[in-house]
């Protein structure tokens, strides 16, 4: 198999990273061109021992480390605004690449490690610090529907940890409606399953029809929000869940989300 064959499938999202990484889509896609030609030149070869995934973004790497990370300690600080590259250029570099890589790119830490050329545990600190500086820069309001009250208890206590306000714990659809009408969160975390039969899903239907708001699903009952239906399930966590996972979606959530100034617009 030839080696455009072999990274075709992977070219579009090592470009999203490279824009993302960048701030820029013209200049994310100078520095892959640049890896490519690396690679058809034999300048840079594919780890035999990584998939062509991980070995792609290493060499894109390779190449970064050695000219454009240069440039960061002069574009960093100039980054300004509340869209989301403009945030992402406020992190610092190294933890910015570990947060991109696992958040966007969906790497796991093993993954990004190999990627980055970096030890796990190295990894797995920059993560935490990219993540410590975005929930303390999108602190929120957010509304969780929940009928289980330990549980709802537990989510609150991750959230309030993250430094976000809960402004409600709804245990039915009407009562996270209500909720939405006296107070509109930046954040809503939802159940599927309520206390009086109704549906986490159509209380979420209701809410988005108000309201541009970034949700996340915490259910025993994932399989029923994958039909393709409305609201896709962007984030999605199984119960039981892990509390660095909830916090992790979270961050994710909140830092992606196009429309976060709806809340302050309303």
């Amino acid at each position: 198999m030839s080696l455009l064959a072999r990274l075709a499938p992977h070219l579009p999202y090592v470009r999203r990273y490279a824009r993302a990484l960048t701030g820029d889509q013209t200049t994310g896609d100078h520095y892959v061109r640049v890896a490519l030609e690396a690679l058809a030149a034999g300048e840079k070869v594919l780890e035999a021992n990584l998939t062509p995934r991980v070995a792609l973004y290493h060499v894109f790497h390779a190449i970064w480390c050695s000219t454009g990370a240069q440039l960061e300690s002069r574009s960093g600080s100039d980054a300004t605004g509340d869209d989301a590259n403009s945030r992402l250029m406020r992190i610092a570099p190294r933890s910015r690449q570990a947060f991109l890589l696992t958040a966007l790119e969906g790497f796991t830490p093993s993954e990004t490690a190999q990627i980055l050329g970096a030890r796990f545990e190295e990894v797995e600190g920059l993560i935490a610090e990219a993540q410590a500086e975005i929930d303390a820069e999108l602190a929120t309001e957010v509304l969780i529907i929940e009928d289980e009250p330990v549980i709802a208890a537990d989510i609150e206590a991750l959230v309030k940890e993250l430094g976000h306000t809960v402004v409600d714990i709804a245990a039915t659809r009407t009562e996270a409606v209500d909720a939405v009408g006296r107070s509109r969160p930046g954040l809503v975390l939802a159940d599927i399953q309520l206390a009086d039969g109704s549906s986490g899903i159509d209380a979420v239907k209701d809410i988005l029809a108000e309201l541009d708001v970034p949700v996340i699903f915490i259910t025993a009952f994932p399989e029923r929000l994958l039909t393709g239906e409305r609201p896709e399930p962007t984030f999605l966590i199984t119960k039981p869940f892990q509390p660095e996972t909830v916090k992790a979606a979270i961050g994710q959530a909140l830092f992606f989300h196009p429309r976060r100034k709806a809340k302050a617009a309303a």
